[in-house]
């Protein structure tokens, strides 16, 4: 956190070349969320370039009080959701790549990985958007609740229970539609 606020007050300084660093920082997680959010590659790809530039042209209104990893998602969430208010943007849900979900080769894990992949991402699908949104940014970009709390201006309890309304949701689902997804069952 503290190498994030000196990469900042360099920029701000003047020194531009310290923004790559945070873009080469966050591009992937804020990509991650992003996808998961229009489960369309080249949408995500297109929404993370906007959000970087809205983010470095409003570097001056950050206030040093809170995680800088927070006010960035927070910035980059918001554009995406007026993007999708604008109804400038309808999601396509595109299949993806094999390449995108795994590194291992080997055909079994490849497969189980795959289809693993596949399963959460249709349960997430069936979630409400601001559900789906809290368990991303839980699980896959590991926030504490308290962040995502002060990233989408929702009360800790409103966020603790979301979370678990929506893991009830997916398991129920799961439960429904037969399998077994494991990581539903930790609380974490």
């Amino acid at each position: 956190m503290e190498e994030d606020l000196q990469w900042v007050r360099e920029v701000l300084a003047g020194n531009k070349q310290a923004y790559a660093h945070i873009i080469n920082k966050y591009k992937n997680p804020l990509y991650a969320t992003i996808l998961r959010m229009t489960r369309n590659p080249q949408d995500a790809q297109d929404f993370v370039q906007d959000a970087f530039l809205k983010v470095y042209h409003q570097l001056g209104k950050y206030k040093e009080t809170g995680s800088f990893s927070s006010w960035l998602y927070r910035v980059a969430i918001n554009h995406c959701m007026d993007e999708f208010r604008k109804k400038r943007y309808h999601s396509t849900q595109v299949e993806l790549g094999e390449e995108q979900v795994i590194d291992s080769n080997h055909p079994e894990v490849v497969f189980l990985k795959k289809e693993k992949h596949r399963q959460l991402e249709r349960l997430l699908a069936t979630l409400p958007e601001d559900e789906r949104l809290i368990m991303l940014l839980r699980y896959a970009n590991e926030l504490s609740y308290d962040e995502i709390s002060e990233l989408t201006d929702v009360p800790l309890s409103t966020v603790r229970n979301k979370l678990h309304r929506a893991k009830k949701k997916m398991r129920d689902t799961v439960k429904r539609e037969g399998g077994y997804f494991h990581e539903l069952s930790n609380d974490r």
